[in-house]
This record gives C-alpha cells, sequence and structure tokens, in this order.
C-alpha cells in the first residue's frame, strides 16, 4: 500500500527549451509524413535510454504528452508538452539512476486520473517507484513502496494501462536463469497498489520466462516469452504464450483451456519452439489486433542457416503460424552475459486498423537507421521495408508512446542515437539529442 504521508517534494528548477537552441541535428529525416521533433540531450554512453522493452519512455494523457529519460549525469529527467508541440517543460527530479547499466531503464504510464507513475533504476536491486504530486505535475512524491511484497530483487519493471484507467506493473523477481513473473495492480479509486500474481510465471528455481505483454482495447492482456536456462542470453529458447480476461486474475491458452498458476516449462502452451543456441533474442514485442489475434515480432536463425532473421509469430484461423520478414545477409551470434552490442535491434511491432503490421527496427545492413517493416498482404508474406531516417542511431532500440497509438493511431517513437559496448561496458561518447518521431502510417 501507498503511505499517503509520504509526501516529499524534489523542487528542482523548471526548465523550459526551446528547439532553436538545440544546434545541428544528430538524426535527420526528409520522409514524407515523419517529423523529428528534438526534446533534449541525453546520457548515450549506452542503450538505457533507448531499450526496446521500456514501458514506456514517452506516453499521452488526454492532449498532454511526458517523456522520461536520464541527462548526461544519470539524473531522472521528466518532462511534458501539447501533443504536436515543439517546445517541452522538462524537469531534472531528485531521482538518479546507475545508467552505467542498459538494464535500468525508466518507464511511466499515467492513470486514468492523470497521476504520472514512474519507475526507474532497476536489475536486481529494491524497488524505486514514485508518483506524481497531482494530476498533470511534474513533481513527485519521495520514492516509495507498492505492496511491500517482493520488493527487493526488482528487474525489468513495464506499467499498462487498463481500459478503465486503472494499472498493471510487471516486474522481474529474482535473476537471469532464476527468476519469476509478478504482476501488481493499481486501483484509481483506492489510489493504492496490491499484488495481484505473485509468480505468474514459475522458473521453478532452473530459468526465467523472459516476457512481453500487450493489452487489447477489449482489455485483454496477451502475454509471450522465451525460457532462458542461465545467464547466457544462447540458452534462450522457444516462445510461449498466455491470455487474460479479467485483468490478470485467471489466464488461460487460446484454445480456452484454464492455467493452473504459476504457468511453468510443463504447463506453458508453445506457440513455436525454438531450441537453444538459435541466436533467439528475449524481450520484443507483442501487439493484438481488432479482434483479439496476438502477433509477436523478434529474431531468431534456423537450423540451416548462420543468418538470424526477424520473424512474425501470429495467430490466424485459430492456430499458430510464422513468417520471415525481410532476408538479411548479415550473421552473428549471440552468447554472452550482459547487454549485448548486437548489429540488429530487437524489433517493435504494432498493428494498423486494417489489421496489417509494422515492425520498426534498426539493423546495420541499412546503416543502423530507424526503419519499417510494413505488411502488403500477411497471407502472402509480402512485406515493403523502409528507412525512415537518413541517418544512423547506433545502437538504438524502438519503443513509442503505446496510449497514444491506442487512442488515436498515431505514431510517436522515442528516438536517440545511442552507444552500446558489449557485456554492459560503456561507450566514450558525448551525450545525443534525444527526438520523438511523429508518424501516422
Amino acid at each position: 500500500m501507498i503511505d499517503e504521508t509520504k509526501t516529499l517534494i524534489f523542487c528542482m528548477t523548471m526548465i523550459v527549451l526551446k528547439t532553436a537552441a538545440y544546434g545541428q541535428d544528430n538524426v535527420t529525416t526528409s520522409q514524407k509524413g515523419i517529423a523529428l521533433h528534438p526534446v533534449a540531450k541525453g546520457w548515450s554512453q549506452n542503450s538505457v535510454n533507448a531499450t526496446v522493452f521500456r514501458k514506456d519512455p514517452i506516453t499521452s494523457f488526454k492532449n498532454i504528452q511526458y517523456i522520461a529519460f536520464y541527462d548526461s549525469l544519470a539524473n531522472v529527467v521528466v518532462g511534458k508538452r501539447k501533443l504536436g508541440a515543439r517546445d517541452w517543460e522538462l524537469k531534472v527530479t531528485g531521482f538518479k539512476g546507475k545508467a552505467k547499466d542498459a538494464h535500468n531503464g525508466i518507464s511511466i504510464i499515467t492513470d486514468g486520473d492523470g497521476y504520472l507513475h514512474i519507475a526507474w533504476d532497476h536489475h536486481g536491486n529494491a524497488l524505486r517507484y514514485s508518483r506524481s504530486m497531482a494530476p498533470g505535475s511534474l513533481s513527485f512524491t519521495e520514492k516509495m513502496p507498492m505492496t511491500g511484497l517482493k520488493e527487493i530483487n526488482v528487474t525489468y519493471p513495464q506499467f499498462f494501462k487498463m481500459p478503465d484507467g486503472n494499472l498493471i506493473f510487471l516486474y522481474r523477481d529474482g535473476s537471469s536463469g532464476s527468476g519469476d513473473l509478478v504482476m501488481n495492480y493499481y486501483s484509481t479509486k483506492s489510489k493504492s497498489w496490491t499484488q495481484r500474481q505473485s509468480n505468474l510465471i514459475d522458473g521453478e528455481k532452473k530459468r526465467n520466462a523472459y516476457w512481453q505483454m500487450d493489452l487489447d482495447k477489449k482489455g485483454t492482456i496477451h502475454l509471450s516469452w522465451v525460457w532462458r536456462e542461465g545467464p547466457d542470453v544462447a540458452t534462450n529458447h522457444d516462445l510461449c504464450y498466455a491470455r487474460s480476461r479479467d485483468g490478470g486474475i485467471t489466464w488461460e491458452q487460446t484454445s480456452g483451456k484454464k492455467y493452473q498458476l504459476p504457468i511453468t516449462m510443463g504447463s506453458a502452451e508453445y506457440a513455436l519452439r525454438i531450441p537453444q543456441n538459435s541466436e533467439l533474442i528475449n524481450q520484443t514485442s507483442i501487439a493484438a489486433d481488432a479482434e483479439g489475434n496476438p502477433f509477436i515480432a523478434t529474431y531468431w536463425r534456423s537450423a540451416d542457416s548462420k543468418i538470424p532473421q526477424y520473424r512474425l509469430v501470429y495467430q490466424h484461423a485459430g492456430e499458430w503460424r510464422m513468417q520471415q520478414i525481410g532476408s538479411r545477409t548479415l550473421g552473428f551470434t549471440l552468447s554472452g552475459k550482459g547487454t549485448k552490442k548486437i548489429p540488429i535491434a530487437r524489433p517493435q511491432i504494432i498493428i494498423q486498423k486494417n489489421g496489417k503490421p509494422i515492425v520498426i527496427f534498426r539493423d546495420q545492413e541499412r546503416g543502423f537507421k530507424v526503419s519499417a517493416a510494413i505488411s502488403d498482404n500477411l497471407l502472402e508474406a509480402s512485406w515493403t521495408i523502409r528507412d525512415l531516417t537518413e541517418s544512423g542511431v547506433d545502437e538504438w532500440e524502438p519503443s513509442y508512446d503505446t496510449e497514444l497509438w491506442k487512442a488515436k493511431k498515431r505514431l510517436n517513437l522515442y528516438v536517440q542515437k545511442v552507444s552500446q559496448a558489449d557485456g554492459e561496458g560503456i561507450a566514450k561518447t558525448a551525450q545525443q539529442m534525444i527526438y520523438v518521431m511523429e508518424w501516422k502510417p
């Protein structure tokens, strides 16, 4: 439960930045219908500001959009603007993070009353969570617990909003290769958190699940994951699925068969069997169409190839299908611990009104640009790939304003040129400009 008496406000200087003061851009585009709006410069010595599993780096409530990132001193910065405006109101909070670890991203969401919730700086440490003092405010309470349960070993915090404005919060309790998935639930009525699932997916002390989650317009929760047998990324295997129609209380397979919780390797529904040592990446993205069919974007290599390919795994006519997206020619291997320096980004998937998917990615073969694979005909596996920027973004991975996309089908991507040394190292690079890329596909 949240202690409402803990209301220490971090009163830092408010700064309104004008785009004219930014100087020369370091990411450019000339694509019709795409705009890059600069925000401010931020930490870029690793990918902590630009990882695919941030949920979300930017988020909207009504006509206000919020953003969060680390600055060059690893301060947590939050900001807001009117949707579509050029100028941002930015505030350096009293919070800091260990930005040298690329796991320690910042996640934000607004609840149905307009309060901004924030979680930051997690990789196997105690929960760091706060919320704004009032709707629309950039001032926050001091760090506080949610439920006080299983909050000492937190990694990968993610917020999701239910259609009624209440919130879901997911995180891993444990470590790579030995962890469980915890789900908390926030009520706008009581302004408090409860633990909905203390162990939704059980690694049985032998493995852990690396998940991705989405809520469709009906409020159905779609959850997919890969298993990992140890700290080495090469032990990733298989692609599993579960859904919940009641806010995460009960769970089922696509057939409607109910899960007995927690879900284990033996009880999981397997969307696709993928062996270890397949260069299968973890923590990518999932989205559902208007009919509630899940689409999962990821990458791995087939047994007869040395080249990992982007893939789409999806439900159609009651069965799981898979198709390759494009045809890459650059091979690489995934192995070892920590955040890896990889020539391609983990992909982000969105579903258009017409039901056709768009997969956003970055690939060394395309000059490290922000790129999009657009489905022309899903049943015929026909895709068009286009670059959305003219310049490269190095080790950037895509994340976006999920609430704005759900409400208005306007895509606002967080874009920043960032570096990533292999195995949790940091690169000697200057801070880089942060942009919001606006695109209406």
